[in-house]
């Protein structure tokens, strides 16, 4: 049987787009996670020198890269990293996308890959394109129920995936468990951390505190930075694991160019930056988390990310995104994209310049 890919699902809110559109000002897209706020000069600087431009990238990442990258973790969650230890991806989602399918041809006896039961949508679509089972795990209070995983699927699985801060709901998930489950099944358990930055509940914490054997930590420079742009991340854990995708990926052909290399060890080096996107996040949850209950809309202050789980009682995902479109001009995601246990809420994103935001929280108000 072909295959057929399943229309990209934020094709589908054309039609929220048009209801916002009537608005005085215009929709205000809160509905993908794009930063829009400006990266900082000296990274662009640095990127406009061209660096490593003429000659090929190394697909692990250059030693000023991953040295950077290394010692940023060292910074942030306390560890003891060396740029040996990890390897540069073309962002965080080419990764997971990609990540089944070469553990599959070092595992063939294993075809399933674990993912919690609402998340982001290339969890579950790195398996269908590598020709492999997907298995969403229930979710209880936000976290992974590692009780609920079928013992046949268990036995099956290449890999666990992770998120925390979680996209869409902005939860905290249990690291330290997700990883001991992993060694005690034999799972390599695989934590996407790319929102680690903006954890509000907590410090920034990152799977390697428990130990890096059998366990991947993912980065990004694309929220902590505002550099979705420069499709620059990377990947540290396991040590067998690290050299081994190492290795697969370069006969891909897998690369982040030298000149986004260059600009980004400078992002990684650079902490200041962050604080100040930090400060503007919080700002902008708080309003819309206090404007939405105009609406008698629940949008809890999340413990992580840059998102709104909302909800509103006796209208579903769909439904609740309709209303916001006509009566803010707010754009939204229905969480029915992000699984069907999402199905009941919406996911907004901060991320519109504040002048945009608070334009929708005096809409909300007025409604």
């Amino acid at each position: 049987m072909s295959f057929t890919p399943p229309a990209y699902p934020y094709e589908r809110l054309d039609g929220l787009k048009k209801l916002a559109s009537v608005f005085d000002g215009g929709p205000i897209d809160c509905s993908i996670g794009t930063p829009v706020d400006p990266p900082a000069n000296f990274v662009i600087e640095e990127l406009a020198r061209g660096v490593g431009a003429r000659g090929y990238p190394p697909s692990a990442g250059t030693l000023d890269y991953r040295d950077a990258a290394a010692h940023w973790m060292n910074r942030r969650f306390t560890l003891d990293l060396s740029g040996d230890d990890l390897a540069a991806c073309v962002g965080t989602k080419e990764f997971v996308g990609s990540l089944a399918g070469y553990l599959h041809l070092k595992y063939p006896e294993r075809d399933t890959v674990l993912y919690p039961a609402i998340s982001y949508p290339t969890y579950a679509m790195g398996a269908t394109l590598a020709g492999l089972r997907s298995v969403p795990v229930a979710l209880v209070n936000g976290q992974l129920d590692l009780s609920s995983i079928d013992a046949a699927d268990g036995q099956r699985a290449l890999v666990l995936l992770a998120n925390s801060p979680s996209n869409p709901t902005g939860y905290l998930d249990d690291l330290e468990g997700l990883a001991a489950w992993g060694r005690r099944h034999g799972v390599l358990v695989v934590s996407d951390e790319c929102y680690a930055e903006f954890t509000w509940a907590s410090r920034p914490r990152s799977i390697l505190e428990h130990g890096r054997d059998g366990v991947l930590a993912l980065h990004s420079i694309s929220k902590r930075s505002n550099l979705a742009g420069f499709r620059a991340g990377f990947y540290a854990g396991d040590a067998d694991v690290v050299s081994y995708l190492r290795s697969v990926r370069q006969h891909a052909g897998l690369m982040v160019s030298g000149p986004v290399q260059a600009a980004a060890a400078l992002a990684f080096a650079d902490d200041a930056h962050v604080e100040v996107q930090r400060a503007r996040y919080r700002r902008r949850l708080e309003l819309l988390s206090g404007a939405l209950k105009r609406l008698d809309v629940d949008a809890p202050f999340p413990e992580g990310s840059f998102y709104l789980w909302c909800s509103k009682e006796g209208l579903d995902g769909w439904a609740l995104a309709t209303l916001l479109a006509e009566r803010s001009g707010l754009v939204v995601s229905p969480g029915e994209l992000y699984g069907d246990a999402g199905t009941n809420f919406v996911r907004l994103a901060v991320v519109q310049p504040d002048d945009r935001l608070e334009l929708a929280a005096a809409r909300l108000e007025a409604s």
